[in-house]
């Protein structure tokens, strides 16, 4: 008797079982050779003692495994080597594939066309599981990769409600602290450069200025409130668009780095000083942020860990986790000269 009364035994009871994390089971089941002996012992152990065998969808691949993982980013080639935050979801993604030895294949689909062709890539079960970033509200991918039966993990998500596996940062957070940081330094006619509002991420943000806005008592205003597209002449357009606007505006909070890189660049134009006649804050905490002048206060998101836990989670699933829990990271706000 192994103390079960009832119900199929899970992944993370086996984790628990064996005293080690479920990104160790899983790699002890997919025949990583990442694993100490000793913690490997430990996992068939736990396997044997409480019976444990993956669900059926993961025991049917099994038989065809082909050891890679879609990583898929619906953008261009031109935005994804222009964004930092890209390349350090790529660099998180490929550190934990191939800890589990496991063959990264990254995907660009850009249209429809290219959409479909990307669907019937999967029904050919050339890949073991999906990993999708930036995904927007009506993105369809999700849920026709979950109806072909593979495993799927997002990088962000689509509603507040979100069905599918996903990882997030807390971006609600990340606008209230921005607001904050801002208000404390006398700051009271704050802006705000939005992402595109069918996105997630972007919501949040706004949500997270407005709620910094109602916290530091300062009167709410939709004449300083500017959509982007998280591009740096997304950041222009909206600056020159809050400055005829809003002329008196004395901070900005933008809800990227690259965004905020084109405002300072309007801000410079218009004869306006940062931080002296506008401070400024962004997101991400990347490069552009380091080398921008003067640099630039950020809010940071752990993206490369986003990236690991995405490709954690999906190994999870493959591995015959029925349930994984979202997962969503904190942020943290960089102070540096801009504001």
């Amino acid at each position: 008797m192994n103390g079960r009364q009832s119900g199929r035994p899970t992944l993370e009871e086996v984790a628990a079982r064996a005293g080690v994390g479920r990104g160790t089971v899983s790699r002890v089941i997919n025949g990583s050779p990442r694993v100490s002996e000793q913690a490997r012992q430990a996992v068939h152990r736990a396997i044997e003692e409480l019976g444990y065998v993956p669900n059926q969808a993961a025991r049917a691949l099994a038989g065809s495994r082909t050891d890679a993982i879609a990583l898929v980013i619906p953008e261009t080639e031109a935005r994804l080597f222009a964004e930092p935050y890209f390349l350090d979801i790529i660099r998180g993604v490929s550190a934990a594939l191939g800890e589990a030895d496991k063959q990264l294949l990254l995907t660009l689909v850009r249209t429809e066309r290219e959409r479909q062709r990307f669907e019937q890539y999967l029904a050919a079960q050339r890949v073991d599981g999906v990993l999708l970033t930036s995904v927007h509200a009506d993105d369809p991918l999700p849920d026709l990769v979950r109806e072909l039966g593979l495993p799927v993990v997002l990088g962000g998500r689509r509603t507040a409600d979100e069905s599918a596996a996903y990882v997030d940062s807390d971006n609600t957070g990340a606008g209230r602290a921005a607001v904050a940081h801002l208000a404390a330094r006398g700051r009271r006619r704050i802006a705000t450069i939005t992402g595109p509002l069918d996105m997630y991420a972007a919501r949040a943000r706004l949500d997270g200025y407005r709620e910094g806005i109602a916290a530091a008592g300062l009167a709410p205003d939709e004449l300083l409130v500017a959509t982007g597209d998280f591009t740096e002449e997304g950041g222009r357009g909206a600056m020159r668009e809050l400055l005829g606007r809003s002329p008196g505006l004395d901070a900005v909070f933008a809800a990227s780095d690259v965004m905020a890189a084109g405002a300072r660049g309007v801000l410079r134009e218009a004869g306006r000083r940062v931080p002296e006649d506008v401070a400024l804050v962004g997101v991400d905490d990347s490069a552009v942020a380091r080398l921008m002048d003067p640099p630039l206060t950020s809010v940071r998101q752990p993206i490369e860990e986003m990236g690991r836990t995405m490709a954690r989670m999906v190994l999870d699933r493959i591995a015959g986790a029925t349930e994984t829990q979202p997962s969503v990271l904190p942020t943290t706000l960089v102070p540096r000269e801009s504001s």
